[in-house]
Formats: C-alpha cells, structure tokens, sequence
C-alpha cells in the first residue's frame, strides 16, 4: 500500500500552510534529508498570466523552509512554457526571498537522452536528474489537453525547453502516445516526493486562463502517480476520462488505483468535492504548425532577455 497524506489547508498563510506542510510530510516515509540535494520542481509554466497559473510562491517558500530546517541543501528549477525560470520567480515576487535561503535557481536548459521503458526517448534535465531527491510541487489545475494537469503531469517540466512543444508535436496526433509516454518519465527521474499545492485550485479551463476554485487541501506521497490517483477521487474525475490517468492505468503503475493506496491522515471522501469543473471537449495535444513555430519564437526572444 502506498501512503498519501492528504489535509485540509485554507489559506496560503503562514502559519496554518507551514502546520499542514509539516503535518502531511511527517506522515510519509522521507529519506536522510541532511546534506541531501533536493531539486524543488514547481509549476512555474508563465508567471505571466498571473500567479493562480502557477505553483503558489507561499506554497514553494514554506516547503523550501521545512527542508532547509532539515539540513538539506535545496535548489530550485523548471522550464516554462514561456521565458525562464527565474523570470517566473521574480514575477511570482519570492525571487529574494529564496536567495535570501540560499536556494538558487536554474532553467532546465541542458539535458541528457534517456531511454523510456516502454520505448522512445526523452531529453531530461540534468540538474532534475543529478539531484538526490526531486521534490515535485505541482498546483491542482484543469487542463484544456488532458482536462487535468497534477503531480505525474508536472513531471514533463523536466523535459529540455523547446523539446516539449515538439513532443506535443511528433506525438499528439490522432493516433499519438504522448500520454503513455508522459506517465512513463517518472521512473527516469531520482526519488519523486510530491507536495500538493491545492489550496487555491484553478478549474474550468486550464492550464493557463482557468477560474480558482477552493480546494482547500495539502498532499503529500512519494509516487506522483499515487497523488493523482487519490486527487482524481477527491474532484470526482473518472480515470478513464483523464488521458493521462488512463496511461498510468494501462502501464499498471504502481499506485494508480484507490485500492493500492493508504491515507495515514484524511481519506479523499472526506475531502471530495463536486463543484470542480474539468473541460468537457479536450482540445487536440498536437498544436497547429502556426502555433507550434510562433511560440517557439516567442520563447527564445524571452530567454535571450534573461532574468527580469
């Protein structure tokens, strides 16, 4: 049985986020934290459409903390969907703060191929993948695409820059994989720990335009794919209408079931709620040429700016 600690949090204050953030990570097993690297990977997909698009900056500020206070040393990283990691921070206004800790910030730039396991390749992050523990932080959102986008989802951040538009591209045609080969990048990434931002949701579209909804909760659980298993009961989303739950499902992940996982603090019924709204036509994964070549433009012209 995998454990997912789940809490209910209802505001991004600091004493009430700091308690849940404590409660849900003392309640899942953690490695030697001392001395330990740990990549902190946010959603950090545009700060530019307002800071409900992203990973909350409270949320990344308070879980930084705790693992500081653990004697780890924390870096953090991504690679937007537009600019830099670090514009997105400084938009996201805790740029200083995390300086401030000593936490230094990269942009997923460089990479190595790696074979997935069920065939093809991806080019991950090296700095995702030479850290001793990547610590996911993904925010619950909807998704025009894959109607959500959670903890496995968030993992595709690790793929190099432009490398993610051409995923898009070379595998989300009709007959594409790229939800089976989505789910498939945790194994190639170190020891996942997700911690769930889902204070302040976005739902009725996504990931970029969506209206916030009040989740009102915190998770934590050492497989991405057991967080979304248990975030899909708590939004009342069938699996097999989530594509990229249903490639979990298919792969026979670990964890992609209710039934494989424990809930040391509150179960997902004690927390499920019916007004989260997901799209109910998805849009086509594989974007239009046009778009395709006019946002590979506009982010390099915003990566040769650099930090704001």
């Amino acid at each position: 049985m995998t454990p997912v600690a789940l809490t209910r949090c209802g505001s991004y204050t600091q004493p009430e986020l700091d308690a849940s953030i404590a409660r849900v990570l003392g309640a899942v097993a953690l490695p030697n934290l001392r001395a330990a690297h740990v990549l902190l990977k946010p959603n950090l997909i545009s700060a530019k459409h307002g800071p409900l698009a992203c990973t909350e900056g409270a949320f990344i500020l308070a879980v930084a903390r705790w693992l500081l206070a653990q004697g780890a040393r924390v870096s953090i990283g991504d690679s937007p969907a537009f600019g830099t990691a670090a514009m997105a921070l400084r938009m996201l206004g805790i740029a200083d703060e995390l300086a401030a800790c000593g936490v230094a910030s990269t942009n997923f730039s460089s990479g190595r191929k790696l074979r997935l396991p069920n065939g093809g390749s991806a080019v991950l992050a090296e700095a995702a993948l030479d850290c001793d523990l990547l610590v996911n932080l993904p925010r619950v959102k909807a998704h025009a695409q894959t109607r959500v986008t959670l903890a496995v989802k968030n993992c595709f951040g690790c793929v190099v820059g432009l490398r993610k538009s051409w995923w898009h591209m070379r595998h989300g045609g009709p007959q594409g994989d790229f939800s089976d080969r989505l789910a498939q990048l945790p194994a190639l990434l170190p020891p996942i720990l997700t911690v769930l931002d889902g204070v302040t949701a976005m739902h009725m579209t996504g990931p970029l335009r969506g209206e916030p909804y009040p989740l009102g909760l915190v998770g934590a659980a050492n497989t991405p794919v057991a967080m979304d298993a248990a975030l899909h009961e708590i939004i009342a989303l069938a699996p097999e209408r989530s594509p990229v739950m249903a490639a979990c499902r298919r792969a026979d992940m670990p964890g992609a079931r209710l039934e494989q996982l424990s809930f040391p603090l509150a179960a997902p019924a004690e927390l499920r709620t019916a007004g989260f709204v997901v799209p109910d036509e998805l849009n086509p994964i594989r974007f239009s040429f046009f778009r395709y070549l006019k946002s590979t433009v506009y982010r390099l012209r915003l990566q040769r700016r650099g930090p704001l």
